[in-house]
């Protein structure tokens, strides 16, 4: 079993009310369950952790139960060597709201967080309340970015997390003038570049594109994206918030491809009103 950084402190979040493991689909799942309320579960991105999604949890744990967890291959959780799908860590979500006696929450997934929020959405629709989106989408990487992308970790793996890699890297993942940038750099930097191999091989070779089924998810759908995100463009947001029957798009201004975080001020106003509406 491996973990990408498993010794990360947790983060200060108060009313947190259990940080254990789930035993699922082989793997040793790390969560963190704060808050009361209807259940909201947050899928974190690509090379990130359920950390980056402080500020949401800070603004919404009054109202909700926030749940977050450590993805295959990231954080503190105790991942499998075996390849896998974005479909198997639909899976896992399922077995987590499974492992805490959850039938029905909110799905809300960053960049690869969304890639499996929208399967676990096609894969059972009845156990999704809503769904929010955050710079993330429903295609295949663009294969020139893929190329880059190999060459950046191809680097990785030679010559280690150099500072110019590791600014390069926040551009794409972060974006610019985030004051918590050094600290991510940082995690970065102490991964095992095995298992950063495992989940890249995850992110890059996603065997479909689910835009074909964008029809059959009926359920609110708030889609956040940044107007400067340099992973995915705004202009697929658009797209495909366009094709789905029940979304609404919210365009934050400046921010790039992790816009809840380095945004939140923009973000957790978007999706408190999105949330509130689910009540009303």
């Amino acid at each position: 079993m491996t973990g990408v950084w498993s010794a990360a402190a947790a983060s200060p979040i108060e009313g947190v009310t259990a940080m254990p493991y789930a035993e699922v689909n082989g793997q040793r799942l790390y969560y963190e369950d704060s808050g009361s309320g209807d259940p909201i579960i947050f899928s974190h991105g690509f090379l990130m952790d359920h950390t980056m999604f402080d500020a949401q949890v800070a603004a919404l744990s009054g109202n909700w139960r926030c749940i977050r967890w450590d993805e295959r291959g990231h954080g503190r959780t105790e991942t499998s060597s075996a390849a896998f799908t974005y479909w198997d860590s639909a899976a896992d979500l399922f077995g987590l709201l499974d492992h805490l006696g959850i039938e029905r929450a909110v799905l809300a997934g960053m960049s690869q967080g969304g890639f499996l929020s929208l399967r676990a959405t096609l894969t059972a629709p009845e156990r999704v309340r809503a769904l929010v989106l955050m710079d993330s989408q429903p295609g295949v990487e663009d294969p020139e970015k893929v190329a880059a992308y190999n060459q950046l970790l191809d680097g990785w793996t030679a010559v280690g997390m150099t500072d110019q890699l590791a600014e390069i890297v926040a551009a794409i993942i972060i974006g610019p003038g985030f004051a918590d940038t050094p600290a991510w750099q940082q995690k970065w930097r102490d991964l095992d570049t095995t298992t950063v191999r495992q989940t890249y091989t995850t992110l890059v070779s996603r065997e479909n594109d689910v835009t074909p089924r964008l029809a059959e998810i009926t359920a609110p759908t708030l889609v956040v994206h940044g107007s400067n995100d340099a992973s995915i463009e705004l202009s697929i947001a658009q797209k495909y918030a366009a094709e789905l029957p029940n979304a609404e798009l919210v365009v934050v201004e400046g921010g790039g491809h992790s816009s809840n975080m380095t945004h939140a001020d923009q973000v957790n106003p978007a999706l408190e009103q999105f949330l509130g509406s689910l009540n009303s």
